[in-house]
């Protein structure tokens, strides 16, 4: 019988955290005070844990990059009516032309509310 996904969190001593734990989480003095050292480290170039074998993404790379959307957020159903060389256009890249539609949507949003 297979085991449940608790059993296995139990079983290799795993914690399931949600991003709201992560962001609302209270540092202890030394915490902090290691992500200041790791991060001064950091900005002076001296980090011996970055691999220095591993190249810098390129700007093609990094424009390909998307954003990962939060798959927790209720969407809503609505109805859009779309001309045909749009529709053509999101289904020509694939899979998901339904979730790009918002993506696009949240992206202009979001660029919008960074020019105000």
């Amino acid at each position: 019988m297979a085991r449940k996904l608790s059993e296995l969190f139990q079983a290799t001593r795993l914690k399931c955290m949600r991003s709201e734990d992560i962001k609302n989480r209270q540092w202890t003095d030394a915490e902090r005070q290691a992500m200041r050292r790791i991060s001064e480290r950091q900005a002076a170039g001296k980090s011996s844990r970055v691999s220095r074998d591993i190249p810098r993404l390129t700007d093609s790379q990094l424009a390909a990059m998307v954003r990962l959307r939060d798959a927790r957020k209720p969407k809503v159903a609505v109805s859009v009516r779309l001309d045909p060389p749009v529709l053509d256009w999101l289904k020509s890249k694939g899979e998901g032309h339904l979730t790009r539609i918002n993506d696009i949507l949240t992206r202009l949003m979001e660029a919008e509310r960074r020019t105000r």
